[in-house]
């Protein structure tokens, strides 16, 4: 890890597996609205339909997951730091079979959310991609992190795609299933 100035500016680092110790990390949500999938199938077509809708009750969400594991091809991890302080990460996989850049992990600490820490990640991972030549940024979010959602597309994320069974066979009726994003480098 490079050294990094006391001043208030919020500075990006690389993190190598060597570093010590690598923050295990802890995603904590809660949301009152989630994108509501319909599908119907007629004989040559497909009709597929995304609206957003709310929650009976709000759903709070907790997960844990770590940086730098086994299955992230060519993992490259990024930290936002604050007067030594790690507030933020963004880790990424260069995926060589279709020339995409994922991004695996993206947090920033709950304190400092909306105030551009996110973004600064975002940007530094749109650059990453670009200098190594990919064609898109790609993520996974969950249908009903809204307010992921929401970010994303305001940073020209569009949607690529949908899994309607990843996490179990009722996301649909949970109201979670996953949702692929990318933006075009």
């Amino acid at each position: 890890m490079r050294p990094v100035d006391t001043e208030d500016k919020i500075r990006i680092i690389e993190l190598s597996r060597s570093n010590e110790p690598i923050p295990k990390l802890k995603y904590e949500y809660t949301t009152s609205q989630h994108y509501q999938l319909q599908m119907s199938r007629e004989k040559d077509s497909w009709l597929i339909k995304l609206t957003l809708k709310p929650f009976p009750k709000p759903l709070k969400k907790q997960f844990e997951s770590e940086l730098f594991q086994d299955h992230v091809e060519e993992p490259q991890v990024f930290a936002a730091v604050l007067k030594r302080e790690q507030i933020g990460w963004i880790e990424l996989g260069y995926q060589k079979w279709n020339n995409r850049m994922r991004i695996w992990e993206f947090l920033v600490k709950k304190e400092h959310r909306g105030k551009g820490v996110g973004t600064l990640l975002l940007n530094h991972a749109a650059k990453v991609a670009k200098e190594r030549g990919a064609r898109m940024l790609i993520l996974e979010t969950q249908s009903c992190n809204a307010h992921a959602i929401k970010f994303y597309l305001s940073h020209r994320f569009q949607l690529v795609g949908f899994d309607s069974a990843a996490y179990s066979n009722d996301d649909v009726e949970k109201g979670e299933f996953r949702l692929e994003l990318g933006l075009e480098i």
